[in-house]
């Protein structure tokens, strides 16, 4: 795969295709965006093709009409509990008490800017388990159709950064401990995964953003929504990667130490958040969680948490730049 300008035979490129424009928008405007299949060798704009594609991509690629459709595999209650390591002894299938989750403290308060002490409530499942199993069969279409496997922690991959070097006193502005009434609710939340007790959220294919998030009930402020989890790996490798994925973990003084999350291969629903356009006004109105990092047991560990109450049918939002301002956000939705 290759732009007209990014080749390392760009100037054959140039010869050989200088009347060449975007199939979609007919302009030959903006080359270093131009992408060219690599199968009808036709030329497309990165803003035009859909999804976009906000970064030029490594290797080959190939444009919609030559990728084809995507077969989303269709999953049983069997091969959904299989899907995510769930004993079907485990999972609950009478309706949850609502008294259980009842008495959650209201606030009112973003998260964003809070200097007060605040803490993260527990989601609240649906109560019918069909739901559950479509909500979770969801995330195993989106996984599957992405070559991912689940998981729902943190790897690490031979090759690439150890356990041990994800150490919370390399951050060289520090990260917040856990306390103990968040590491219970961390727990609790964990928990319920494990036995089919999922978070109410929808994976849903859209033709310009791609795989989103969707809100399957409402979703309080302050409600730990998911762990950014997939493999860990040092910035400095995968300063030409082209996934859309990675999340910061650590940002150490020493370039070699910093750390980043990588979930093109593992990962869980947060995978399929996406970041706004943090570059417009109408961009961050839409951010609607938020991804914080915590020190956990020695360790820096990403969370994604709802800054304000989330209507059922309302998509995902957050700043993907997170801490560092490293990662374009200029062609997000």
């Amino acid at each position: 795969m290759h732009t007209l300008e990014t080749s390392p035979d760009s100037l054959e490129l140039r010869e050989g295709y200088d009347d060449l424009v975007c199939d979609l928008c007919e302009s030959g405007d903006r080359p270093d965006e131009l992408l060219l299949c690599d199968k009808c060798d036709k030329g497309f704009h990165m803003k035009c093709v859909r999804p976009i594609v906000f970064r030029v991509p490594i290797g080959s690629w190939l444009c919609p009409n030559c990728l084809g459709t995507k077969r989303v595999r269709r999953f049983t209650q069997g091969s959904i509990l299989d899907f995510f390591g769930i004993r079907s002894g485990d999972f609950a299938t009478k309706p949850r008490s609502p008294s259980r989750y009842a008495r959650r403290r209201r606030r009112t308060r973003p998260l964003v800017g809070q200097k007060k002490k605040w803490r993260l409530l527990p989601f609240i499942p649906s109560d019918d388990p069909d739901q559950r199993l479509k909500q979770m069969g969801s995330l195993a279409s989106a996984l599957t159709a992405m070559h991912m496997d689940y998981s729902d922690h943190l790897t690490y991959m031979p090759g690439m950064a150890p356990e041990s070097a994800n150490d919370a006193n390399l951050e060289r502005k520090g990260i917040q401990s856990l306390s103990k009434e968040d590491t219970k609710t961390l727990e609790k939340c964990k928990a319920m995964s494990r036995r089919g007790e999922c978070p109410p959220f929808m994976v849903v294919f859209d033709s310009r953003e791609g795989y989103t998030v969707e809100a399957d009930g409402l979703i309080k402020a302050m409600t730990f929504i998911a762990e950014y989890t997939g493999d860990v790996d040092y910035v400095n490798k995968r300063e030409s990667d082209d996934g859309d994925s990675m999340m910061t973990l650590i940002l150490s003084e020493d370039e070699s130490k910093k750390l980043v999350i990588c979930a093109d291969k593992r990962g869980n629903i947060s995978r399929f958040i996406n970041g706004i356009n943090n570059h417009t006004q109408e961009g961050k109105k839409k951010q609607n969680c938020k991804s914080v990092r915590y020190n956990v047991d020695g360790q820096s560990r990403v969370f994604l948490v709802a800054t304000r109450d989330i209507a059922k049918g309302e998509r995902l939002y957050y700043d993907y730049n997170g801490y560092e301002h490293r990662y374009p956000t200029e062609n997000f939705v």
